[in-house]
């Protein structure tokens, strides 16, 4: 696929956000399962909303799809109703877990500071942080997308010294639910300018995945994947069919 690197596993997360009832969520995660087996490199991964993670644990246990969260606080635990711990998490069978998500930071005023508090926390419990970085329709238009992404780089990774356990997901904030989605192009353009971000800051930068993640479908998933600096997808709400879901998987390849 003209791959620059051979040590970056391609992956492939699910976000679904605040979706699906336990049947739905169960009915989703068994389709998925049945359908990968042990098919596939590509490294899969379902963040469910937190109440399913159990039922969803026991369906991918024994398989290759890895679990994850859609948020952590930074602390371990106190008053701070309605949180969930990087530990919770953890015992909950997760492996990864999104942080820094661009509907967390607009309809929650997310920080880039808590961001980093989050991501420095997931990391030191053992957890990957999958790290969301985007600029809005506004940025984008007003030529500012190379100033926000920097920005949001370096204040969310600031101080971040070991790499393993981070990737980072690219996702323009105007082509999330919107139907719109960053040509090949101008994906792969930001793609590039996080690459060059990340070999100013880890010294393994050529290993760190970067995904895409905004209105991804199994229309576009073959042409985004195919640039070089794309290593897989945050998916929304195409991650909510499995057929869709499936369709993506199979674009980045076995």
């Amino acid at each position: 696929m003209g791959k620059t690197s051979s040590y970056r596993v391609p992956m492939v997360a699910g976000n679904w956000k605040m979706n699906t009832d336990r049947e739905e969520a169960l009915r989703l995660a068994k389709e998925i399962v049945q359908a990968v087996g042990s098919l596939y490199k590509t490294e899969i991964v379902l963040c469910p909303p937190y109440v399913w993670l159990g039922d969803v644990y026991q369906l991918v246990k024994s398989t290759r799809i890895k679990l994850g969260g859609q948020n952590i606080h930074w602390e371990d635990r106190g008053a701070f109703t309605g949180e969930i711990s990087a530990q919770m998490l953890k015992a909950a069978g997760c492996k990864y877990v999104i942080i820094g998500h661009s509907e967390r930071r607009r309809h929650f005023g997310e920080t880039d500071e808590q961001v980093n508090r989050k991501i420095k926390k997931a990391v030191e419990t053992g957890l990957s942080a999958i790290v969301c970085l985007g600029e809005t329709l506004e940025e984008r238009e007003s030529g500012k997308t190379k100033e926000i992404i920097e920005k949001q780089f370096r204040e969310s990774l600031a101080g971040i010294v070991d790499f393993d356990k981070i990737v980072i997901a690219y996702e323009p904030v105007w082509a999330i639910g919107t139907g719109r989605n960053a040509t090949p192009e101008q994906a792969q353009d930001v793609h590039v300018l996080l690459r060059s971000l990340l070999k100013d800051t880890a010294k393994d930068a050529a290993e760190i995945r970067i995904l895409y993640g905004g209105s991804v479908n199994s229309s576009n998933a073959g042409p985004l994947f195919a640039q070089n600096d794309i290593d897989g997808f945050l998916v929304g709400g195409a991650s909510l069919k499995s057929t869709e879901f499936l369709a993506i998987i199979n674009a980045v390849g076995t």
